[in-house]
């Protein structure tokens, strides 16, 4: 590995947070971009396993970041199989293909893993029992990638929301200017994360682990990335409201007034304790990233 400018191959570059580690990893690497399109990079459907094997090996990275998944929570419950195929098989595909390689995985997981029936931070070690399809498939990625045996680390985040893509903040967004009352879930507890700071903070880790030598290097595994702070989906709805100065009214109602096909865990907040003591790494209090994000959204 060239530790000064190490090469990464990025999965799903057009995603939230792959549109984020894009401009970050550039700065500090050699990025090879890929999307399902072909637009703004190499195309690739995950589906396709030979056409993985094959940008894999040709691009021989030192790191492989997946940032793709399925990640449409509700219609995971329909699209069982295909959910498994980009959240289960497609990891562990990278994990075989980054062992033959000598590369290392970075993969991104959820909090949804969780069943939130508890009130204190989850940790990295704690019981895993998801509730939805979509939690189930990405568990069963994290599992398959590392049980592969490839140097692998799966960062767990949340409630990730950015100006690219589809997410609770553009979609709140939206509502405010359309509509003059809203309802917003406030029993559902867990911290917003901006993609930016994911993006940022992986950056990190990736210096830190090209510039380490075989007895410095930090341990790999499961990692748990999100913001610092908790609140409800209603809470996270009330900031966004008041940084648009809008006059939508909001209404505060419980889970089981606003049923939907995949269940969530009433509570998903993550310990973010092992980052910090390993790679020195803290994310920003989930209201201060919001307000920058919604800043830049309106420079």
């Amino acid at each position: 590995m060239t530790a000064s400018n190490p090469k990464v191959l990025l999965l799903g570059s057009d995603g939230q947070v792959g549109w984020e580690l894009q401009r970050t990893l550039s700065v500090i690497s050699e990025v090879v971009n890929t999307t399902l399109s072909g637009q703004g990079g190499l195309p690739l459907d995950l589906l396709d396993r030979d056409a993985v094997a094959a940008t894999v090996r040709q691009a021989r990275p030192d790191f492989i970041i997946n940032a793709a998944a399925h990640t449409a929570v509700d219609k995971a419950e329909t699209e069982v199989d295909l959910s498994r195929r980009l959240n289960a098989d497609a990891p562990e595909l990278l994990g075989q293909l980054a062992a033959e390689l000598g590369a290392t995985v970075i993969h991104y997981s959820t909090d949804f893993v969780f069943s939130g029936d508890r009130d204190q931070p989850y940790k990295e070690e704690d019981e895993t029992s998801p509730l939805s399809v979509y939690g189930q498939t990405k568990l069963e990625g994290e599992q398959r990638l590392l049980a592969t045996g490839a140097d692998a680390l799966v960062l767990r985040t949340s409630w990730v929301y950015g100006n690219h893509g589809n997410n609770f903040m553009l979609t709140m967004m939206r509502l405010f200017r359309e509509k003059g009352q809203l309802s917003v879930v406030d029993d559902q507890v867990g911290a917003p994360t901006w993609s930016r700071m994911i993006a940022e903070a992986t950056a990190q880790i990736v210096h830190q682990l090209g510039m380490a030598t075989d007895e410095s290097a930090p341990p790999l595994g499961t990692y748990h990335l999100t913001a610092a702070g908790v609140t409800s989906w209603y809470g996270f709805a009330t900031r966004i409201l008041e940084l648009m100065g809008d006059t939508c009214k909001l209404q505060p109602i419980p889970t089981a007034e606003y049923p939907t096909p995949a269940k969530r865990p009433a509570y998903s907040v993550l310990d973010n304790t092992k980052l910090k003591r390993t790679f020195g790494l803290q994310l920003p209090d989930w209201k201060d990233s919001l307000q920058q994000c919604m800043a830049d959204r309106a420079s």
